[in-house]
Parts: C-alpha cells; sequence; structure tokens
C-alpha cells in the first residue's frame, strides 16, 4: 500500500484520480473506461478454494490476510508476536488489519512497534501516517510521509494550521443534475465563491478543484510537481482550502488539489471540482442513486442510528466495509459464472464515470466459466500507459442483497492480483448501484445497500 491520491480512469470519460508516488512526486494515473476494472478488480484462484486455518505460522497469517479473513489474520499475526516479538512482518501487518477497519488504537500500537524494530520500514510509515491523517493527526503524520518518501504529501500536511475539516451544518441534500457520463451536483461554493458544479467518486482522496476556480479561490501551491499525462505535460499542485461548503454543510481547513496543462489552462472542462473519499469519510455519507440525489450529514450516533433503522426496514443488513490505501473501499459481495461462484472481498467505489457494472481479474472470469469477448477488446489507458480490456458477462454480481444478473462488465488481463496485498473477486462500479442507495458509515465501518430512493 502507498500513500496515494488514487488512481483514475481515461478513454474519453475522464473520471481521473490522483496519486502521490513513492518518489514523492505528484502523480496522475489514467484508469479504465467505468473505474472498476483498474481500481480494484483483482481475484485469484485461492480465493475460490475452502477457508484457511489459521496456524502458528507467517505463511499461514499471510494466507488468511490475503484470502480477506482479516480478523483471523490478526489474531494469527498476534499469535506470532507472543513468540516472536521482533517480527517486523507481522507487526506491520497487524498494524494494516487495524488500520483497514478505522481501529486506529490498534493501528497505531503495531505500527509503531513495527518502527521501533525498522524506523526506516516504508510500509509502515505509510500506513502511520495514512492512520494520523484519518484522525485529523496532520502534524503527526508529516515525518511519515517523509520517512516514506512521499514529500508532496508531507509538504501538504505540514502547511495545516489549526483544526483541519471543521464541521459546520448537519445535512447537506442535494439533486443530482445528471448521473451519466457521470455525476453531478450544482451549489458548491469554494472560499465563499460563487455557486460551481462538481462531481465525486469515493475512488478519488482529496478535494480537487479547476485550475480556474483554484485561481478564483486565491488557492497557493504548497507542493507542485510536473508529469505526462495522457499525451501531454501537467502541472499538479497541492495546498490549504479555506471553506468548501455544499448544502447545509460547509467544511473548512481542508486539503485541496488542482491540476492544469503545462501551457496553461483547465485540464478538466466538464466539471468545476470532484469531491474525494476524503471529505466523505468525514461525514455520514449517503450516495442515493435511485433517488438522484448525494446526502451528507454530520456523523452522529442519532443519525447512523436513523440509518440503521432505515436499512432494516428496507431489509438492508450492515455489510462491512474495508479502506485501504486512503481511498480503495472494500466490503463482502460475491460473483457467479455458469462453473461457480466465489464470496469474498469485494472493491467498491461510488460515483464517477462509466457504463460497467464491474471490472475482474481474467483468472477469475476464466474459473467461474464467465463469457469474455476476446473479439471486441477495449483500447484504453492504465497508469498512464495504454491498456486492451475485453468486455465480459457475469451471470450474476451481488452486493448484500443487492443483485445484477448477465451485466456487462470488464476484465482487464493485465491488472495485477492483489494491489492491496489481499485478492478480491471484483471491483463494483457506478451502472451497478444505479437502482440502489448506498450509505456509509465509517465510525461503525459499515455499508447499507438498499434497492429504491433514501427514505
Amino acid at each position: 500500500m502507498s500513500a496515494r491520491w488514487p488512481e483514475g480512469c481515461g478513454e474519453g470519460d475522464h473520471e481521473k484520480e490522483k496519486a502521490l508516488v513513492d518518489d514523492g512526486e505528484w502523480d496522475r494515473r489514467s484508469l479504465l473506461r467505468g473505474a472498476a476494472v483498474l481500481a480494484g478488480a483483482a481475484a485469484t484462484a485461492p480465493l475460490l478454494g475452502g477457508a484457511a486455518t489459521a496456524l502458528a505460522g507467517s505463511a499461514d497469517a499471510d494466507a488468511l490476510f490475503k484470502a480477506g479473513k482479516f480478523e483471523q489474520a490478526g489474531r494469527a499475526y498476534e499469535e506470532i508476536l507472543k513468540t516472536d516479538p521482533t517480527n517486523l512482518r507481522a507487526a506491520r501487518q497487524r498494524g494494516y488489519v487495524g488500520l483497514l477497519a478505522n481501529q486506529f488504537p490498534d493501528a497505531e500500537k503495531y505500527l509503531k512497534l513495527a518502527l521501533q524494530l525498522a524506523p526506516d520500514d516504508k510500509d509502515a510509515n505509510r500506513f502511520l501516517a495514512d492512520c494520523y491523517i484519518r484522525q485529523d493527526k496532520f502534524a503527526l503524520s508529516v515525518p511519515h510521509w517523509r520517512a516514506a518518501g512521499q514529500e508532496g504529501s508531507a509538504r501538504v500536511f505540514e502547511a495545516f494550521r489549526g483544526e483541519p475539516y471543521q464541521i459546520h451544518g448537519d445535512i447537506a441534500q442535494v439533486r443530482l443534475l445528471q448521473m451519466d457520463p457521470q455525476p453531478l451536483v450544482e451549489g458548491v461554493s469554494v472560499n465563499g465563491g460563487p455557486p460551481k458544479r462538481f462531481t465525486f467518486y469515493t475512488g478519488a482522496a482529496s478535494l480537487e478543484v479547476s485550475a480556474t476556480v483554484a485561481k478564483e479561490a486565491g488557492l497557493s501551491a504548497v507542493a507542485s510537481s510536473k508529469m505526462d499525462y495522457l499525451n501531454g505535460k501537467v502541472w499538479r499542485h497541492g495546498g490549504v482550502l479555506e471553506s468548501f461548503k455544499l448544502g447545509g454543510i460547509e467544511l473548512r481547513n481542508l486539503p485541496v488539489s488542482w491540476m492544469e496543462w503545462e501551457s496553461g489552462g483547465d485540464v478538466e472542462t466538464d466539471r468545476d471540482g470532484l469531491i474525494g473519499m476524503w471529505v466523505f469519510y468525514h461525514l455520514l455519507t449517503t450516495c442515493d442513486y435511485a433517488g438522484r440525489q448525494l446526502i451528507l450529514r454530520r456523523s452522529t450516533p442519532e443519525a447512523v442510528g436513523k440509518v440503521r433503522v432505515a436499512a432494516k426496514r428496507a431489509g438492508a443488513e450492515p455489510l462491512p466495509l474495508w479502506l485501504a490505501r486512503e481511498n480503495a473501499l472494500h466490503s463482502r459481495g460475491s460473483i457467479t459464472g455458469v462453473a461457480g461462484s466465489t464470496t469474498g472481498v469485494v472493491g467498491v467505489g461510488f460515483g464517477g464515470t462509466g457504463e460497467i457494472a464491474a471490472g475482474m481479474h481474467e483468472g477469475t472470469a476464466k474459473q467461474l466459466g464467465i463469457r469474455i469477448d476476446y473479439d471486441r477488446p477495449v483500447e484504453t489507458f492504465a497508469h498512464s500507459h495504454p491498456a486492451v480490456t475485453y468486455p465480459c458477462y457475469p451471470k450474476e454480481i451481488r452486493l448484500g442483497n443487492a443483485t445484477a444478473k448477465d451485466i456487462y462488465s470488464y476484465t482487464n488481463p493485465s491488472r495485477p492480483l492483489d494491489p492491496n496485498g489481499f485478492d478480491a473477486p471484483a471491483h463494483f462500479s457506478h451502472s451497478f448501484y444505479k437502482p440502489y442507495n448506498i450509505t456509509l458509515d465509517f465510525t461503525g465501518m459499515n455499508l447499507y445497500i438498499a434497492r429504491g430512493p433514501a427514505t
């Protein structure tokens, strides 16, 4: 896992996400139309077998983790540390398990242990930096970004003064102007400026604005880098935003990013900005596809309780929620073909662009007997390099009680099997969610998905 502002898509739809890469430079990564295929569609044959057995060795703990059995893996890593307290990997991985579930005391305890054993360990430093920014402890994150080689992130987070992500107001309930090719909301005010149109995507990390909006808002860059992007060069900037307001919710003192072409001008021309994961995980977020609205609420026990009651009334049980690499959301779902099915950790992304319902690894599609249309390749970009993907048609994909049958999806043969260190049979994307409303509770780390508009 790297400390990233995440991967985005390309090929016309331009659902794009940003990243801070290992050399400390700001980077832009273009991904597939639909974002799902490259963002998290990792699946392998080991997921299709029986449950792993927790034994006392590192290999067994790692196998549990790779299979997405995080609680069992956490206990197995703890057993290793009881007999071998100097085991760096066990300490780091146990900290990562805590981080995935926003269990911050556990994450800090074991990641600090890992850094006592190896102060320069980049992965442990990245995890701990992420752990601190999720808790708005920006100053504590800075030395760990720097130790991980993430100088751009270090400069952004050390620029903050005072409390970040100050929340004012209780609820923003705004209609979608459009659903495709990307959802748009209007009425966003940046630093008190006039209303703007923003899209949203949980697969992107920071709040993003266009270069024009950045100039209008008087933003100053505290970290900048030039990079290749598609067929040109762009500048990527990061800074501190005084105010972001949507409906009845205002956030103050938060990270922001923007891009401009080397020759000047906006990279994005179909929107004024993008709301990303770091905004969403500070709130109780409902992506109401069926009701064509975005609902952001202050996350209070009362608000969470109302969501839980409404979900239960709709027959939606809470699903687990895990967050990897700052922005890579996962839950538990299943995928079925004519030759079988598998259930396990799946990537989930809300908002963004694309006509596909899911992306999956080629090996999973083949083993499950899912038809892959090799006669109709889709040429696109992945990680700023050309990539070819293929349509495929799973018999069913499922997230809780939400299902789609014989649905148009993609497979990407070149996608790594486990980009976050664990396997996932699929990544569910934009089109899958259209009949549903989804609420993300980052305090209890639960996902609720129910058919129809939110009530």
